[in-house]
Order: structure tokens, then sequence, then C-alpha cells
């Protein structure tokens, strides 16, 4: 009898317990955060209806890993062996930033291709060709490379290899599709829009063109207005934050930062070992017991040696091996050296390491603003449902102290003030003219259209997987050996979760 009693009043203090604890949850989920500078209560229509995201911190996109930003030198790590002198050591800061992984691979580009057939290859076919990698790449005047014409890309044994024969122009417009299919499935995933197979032409989602709101697509539930004028609901705003930053090219300083991956090499803000490759040591085997002497990375060890010698080879790999292949760096990143080198953001100049700046040093910048009517409205999108952009004009930069005109990718090295043959009076007729620094074609290669490209390839050597060796190539051309990965900018804290 007593048992019982004691058990009555066990089960009536816990029933308390429970009933204060779902009072106190009620009472949380029903409490409106307060602005701090006016008292006015945040996401209540009845105090005016100011929304402020319930979730502030950065969700991590589809393929992307953390890159916890820092101080490195960045430059040459071994003794330049072209004299070439256009990597110079020069302590900079990256900031925190997400990159892909593993390189961009066959599966991830026919995805793309497949999406651009569907939505415009019945009246945009140029689109969809445009898009296609250059498999003539693999054409070699005295190999027999045939076979890799119509298979490399396409066969199933290749669609986790790297995707090659893609330019830098290619790979951009890839970075912009894939932002566009991640946020579109980031506002399915939150009930705001359901899904639309039926997506042609302009008639698909576009992130930039539905933030402007020339995008409405099949609503699902919607966003809630709070805004006590008006009614209903409302497009996601990129505040919310539902929606993720763009996915494009890392910039060279990124790719070099991630790739060396000192932060394996960190101990109390001090690096201890200072690495040649994207591993310690100047090796190129790697010392894990189960493992030892296989080659960490897929390069050309001598003249005429892919893959070593059958029955023992060597990186076990003649062209591009799967981008999964082989050891992470101490980032996670597969193939940060070797297999294929990689696109990035920037324009070429051999002096870019005396000209950028110290914090996220980067060449190529074009100041754009969106397209307007004559109602000061954002103009309407294009056929392919995308927004058009215009460069900003001199009168528009004449009152800043920060840039003065929008084309910033010859600054003061290419542009009128930084060549010693300065002739004023074609100014006004091309003030972005590289020409007189740079006479593309006639005594050098280099043009504003270069751009670096970074890391060794399958059929590079050694030196080349060093990160920071520099290469570059016409922003419209491609290559059998080059390939590419995105990356993401992080919003918020620099510093990541352990």
């Amino acid at each position: 009898m007593v048992k019982s009693i004691q058990q009555l009043i066990k089960m009536k203090r816990t029933h308390i317990i429970l009933t204060m604890l779902a009072a106190g949850l009620l009472f949380t989920s029903c409490r409106k955060e307060v602005s701090k500078s006016t008292g006015w209560n945040f996401n209540d229509p009845k105090f005016g209806g100011f929304e402020v995201a319930q979730t502030k911190e950065q969700k991590i996109g589809p393929g992307l890993v953390a890159i916890e930003g820092g101080t490195f030198l960045m430059g040459a790590t071994q003794e330049d062996l072209l004299y070439e002198w256009n990597n110079i050591s020069r302590r900079v800061t990256v900031a925190s930033f997400f990159m892909d992984q593993t390189e961009v691979s066959n599966l991830d580009y026919l995805e793309y291709i497949y999406w651009l057939n569907r939505v415009y290859g019945e009246d945009y076919q140029q689109v969809v060709q445009r898009a296609l990698p250059d498999s003539l790449v693999w054409r070699d005047r005295l190999s027999y490379n045939e076979p890799l014409v119509e298979l490399y890309f396409r066969h199933p044994s290749y669609q986790d290899y790297p995707v090659v024969g893609v330019s830098w122009l290619q790979a951009n417009d890839y970075a912009n599709w894939r932002t566009d299919r991640v946020n579109e499935l980031l506002l399915i995933e939150a009930g705001v829009l359901d899904f639309d197979p039926d997506q042609k032409n302009e008639n698909n989602f576009n992130t930039e063109a539905y933030l402007a709101g020339q995008y409405e697509g099949l609503v699902k539930e919607g966003k809630a207005n709070l805004d006590p004028s008006s009614t209903g609901i409302r497009n996601v705003r990129f505040e919310d934050g539902i929606m993720l930053p763009k996915y494009r090219l890392p910039t060279e300083a990124e790719w070099e930062y991630a790739a060396l991956g000192l932060v394996g090499n960190t101990i109390n803000e001090r690096i201890v070992e200072r690495r040649v490759y994207p591993w310690n040591g100047d090796g190129l085997r790697t010392d894990h017991k189960k493992y030892m002497g296989s080659f960490v990375a897929n390069f050309k060890r001598g003249q005429g040696d892919y893959m070593g010698v059958a029955g023992s080879l060597n990186d076990g790999s003649a062209l591009p091996a799967p981008v999964g292949s082989y050891w992470p760096n101490d980032y996670g990143l597969y193939n940060m050296g070797g297999n294929v080198a990689e696109w990035v953001l920037d324009v070429y100049r051999p002096l870019s390491f005396e000209d950028v700046a110290d914090y996220n040093p980067f060449r190529g910048n074009i100041f754009e603003n969106k397209a307007r009517d004559a109602d000061g409205s954002v103009a309407q999108k294009d056929s392919l449902g995308r927004l058009k952009y215009v460069e900003i004009s001199p009168e528009e930069a004449a009152n800043r102290k920060n840039y003065r005109r929008g084309y910033a990718v010859n600054y003061r090295d290419g542009d009128y003030s930084s060549t010693i043959q300065q002739d004023w009076t074609n100014l006004d007729e091309d003030p972005n003219s590289t020409s007189k620094m740079y006479d593309y074609g006639q005594t050098t290669l280099i043009s504003d259209k270069a751009r670096v490209y970074k890391g060794g390839s399958w059929a590079d050597r050694a030196y080349f997987m060093s990160p920071g060796v520099r290469r570059y190539l016409n922003e419209d051309e491609a290559s059998s050996t080059i390939g590419f990965r995105c990356a993401m900018n992080k919003v918020g804290s620099s510093i990541t979760p352990k």
C-alpha cells in the first residue's frame, strides 16, 4: 500500500514537471524576438512584420567540404625550373570557404547536359551544343586515341572519371546551373515550391530571376507574408537563409591554399613543416603500412612512363583516374596534385603576386549591376530565363574611392596608366584595352582572356603538382588534361566547427 502511494506521488510529480516543460516550450515558441534598438517585435504582423531568419548558420551544399581560412605563404615552394618568376612567394590571407571534395566527374556533367537538353533542347539546341565537352581534345596526330573521342565522356566505365575538354567559360556555366538546381531543391524541401517537370525555355528556375520576382514555379505552401499591408504568401528572399550562395570556380589563392592543406601541419599557430606538394615531404609514395610505396597521385613519372610496369604499376592510371582515387589531403580533398589540372577564376598575369591584395587576392573583377528598364526595375529575363547584367559605367564609379571603372581585369598591369607607352588619344575609344602592354599574338599569348589553371595532370611531371606552379590557357579553349571543381563562399564566422 505504501509503495502504491509513493508511486502515485512520483507519477504526480512527473506529470507536473512535464506540464511545466510543455508550457515552457509553448512560451518559448510563441515568444517573439525583440529588436534591441527599437523594442519592436520581429516576425510579428502586429509590429509591422519585419522578418528575421530563424536559422543563421549556412548549410553545406552538396559535394562541398569546409576549408577553414587563414594566412599562408602563397607562391613557389621549390626551385623555379622554368625560370618564369611568375609565382614569387608572398604572405596573404584567404577567408574560409567551401570547396568540392573531388573534381567534377563525367557523371556530374552528363546530368547537366541532360537537364539542358530537357529544358532547352527543343527550341535552343545551340545551348546544349555549346555546353558539350570538346571530345576532340583526345586526338593526337601520332597517337591512336580515337576510341577516347567516342568513349571517355559517355561510356559508363568512365562516369566517375573527371570531365575534361571543358573550357573555363563552360565550367562557369556549369557552376551557375548547379547553383540553381541546388537552390531549387532547397525550396522544394522547405515546402515553398513543388517539383515542376515541365520547365521549358525561359520558364525554368533561376535563382536570380526567382529573387527578382520573375519566376513563380509550382507554389506548394509558399512563404507566409507577415507584412500587414499584404496578404497571402510571398517568394523566399535571400535574407530568409534558405538558399545558398553561388557555386563558382575557386580563386587561384583559394585553390592553392586548399591544395597545400597546411591545417595538418599547424601547432599553436606555427606551421611546423612547409609543403612542396599537397602532402608532407618531397616524396611521391605513401608510407602507409598496407600500401607502402604506392604513388599518392596520378602523374607522368618519366618519358613514356604513364603508369609503370605491368604487374607492378606505380599510379595505376595511364589516363585520368576516378575522382576519389588516391589519398585526400588534410582538408579531405582528393587529387589536388595530379589526375587533372584545374581551372581557377583568375585572369593570368605574370606579376599578379606583386599587385593583388593580401586579403583574398584575385585578378579578374568586372563590377556589374543588373540591367534595368526605363522605370528603374530589373529588366525582364532573357529567353533562357536568365537576368542580364551590365558593366558599371564611368559615371557610376566617378565618385568612388575604391575603384574608378567597372573593368578591373587589367588594373595596374595592362591598363593605360600601367604601360610606359602611354597613348592617351585612344583612352575614350577603348578604355579596357590591354594591347599596349600585351600585344596578343604578336609578342605574347597573354590577354584578358588568359585564365590560370593549377595542379599537375596525368600527363605532367611531378614538378607541376606543386600547388604554387602557375599555367594559363585562353578561357574558350580546352584540354584533355584540364578539369575543374567548384567552390562557394562561407557566410558568417570564419571558424569551422571541430
